[in-house]
């Protein structure tokens, strides 16, 4: 009698939403991080097609739940907004992050910033950006042919695909959008904001401050004419005409 071998099943890989790892080390780092993701969520916020994420587990190649990284934030251009566990590249119409942003803290180590490049460079980054905010030292890659070239000079570099412009010329780096304006934290932009209102508030204080003195104008004039006529039919039955007088 031959008994037939039963074909084994691999159990479904499982990839985790978490590294255990904290998404920054302190409020330098994570501030930026912030900034940087917040920003971009802004400056894409009418593109449905552009997907934007910070310390999000990206997963490159379905079935290797051991390889994976969480950039502090990742741009995709090509893949509806939403929610996500994290990225599972094979789900996403096989394509990478385009756009991949790290920001420095004084534990990660030379060694592990190599491997992070080494990772964007085989999975196909095609622009990488490393922020260091101690030293306001900015390095960035550009996909050419099929690796990730170096830079040079970073300093008022524009993207390619985001449009933004790095500028080192300060105390710290800023940021300008493809229209000019800076990249601003949460706080910068809700003192625009106030700063917009007050002076909506005001505007519309002095519209009904200048309605309501013209209101009174016309109020004086219509009494001055009601008393103007008043004595004209005075004098008409005192039989003076007052057209003639």
């Amino acid at each position: 009698m031959v008994s037939r071998l039963q074909p084994t099943t691999q159990p479904e890989a499982i990839y985790p939403e978490s590294d255990g790892k904290p998404m920054a080390d302190n409020t330098q780092q994570f501030r930026w991080i912030v900034v940087v993701k917040e920003n971009l969520e802004w400056l894409f916020a009418n593109d449905a097609t552009v997907f934007i994420a910070g310390d999000l587990l990206w997963y490159p190649l379905e079935g290797r739940n051991d390889l994976s990284t969480a950039p502090d934030v990742l741009v995709v251009f090509g893949r509806p907004k939403g929610d996500r566990g994290s990225y599972q590249q094979w789900n996403e119409a096989g394509i990478a992050p385009q756009v991949v942003f790290e920001i420095l803290s004084p534990s990660n180590t030379k060694a592990e910033m190599n491997r992070k490049l080494l990772f964007y460079d085989r999975h196909g980054v095609e622009e990488y950006y490393l922020y260091d905010p101690y030293g306001n030292c900015l390095n960035g890659w550009r996909r050419t042919e099929d690796f990730l070239e170096v830079i040079e000079p970073i300093d008022n570099w524009a993207s390619p695909r985001l449009g933004i412009r790095f500028d080192l010329s300060g105390a710290e780096l800023q940021i300008y959008r493809p229209d000019g304006q800076p990249f601003l934290s949460y706080v910068q932009i809700a003192g625009q904001l106030e700063q917009e209102r007050q002076a909506k508030a005001q505007l519309e204080q002095r519209v009904e401050q200048m309605e309501t003195s013209l209101e009174q104008e016309r109020a004086l004039r219509e009494q001055e004419q009601r008393r103007s006529q008043a004595l004209a039919e005075r004098l008409r039955a005192m039989g003076i005409d007052p057209d003639q007088a």
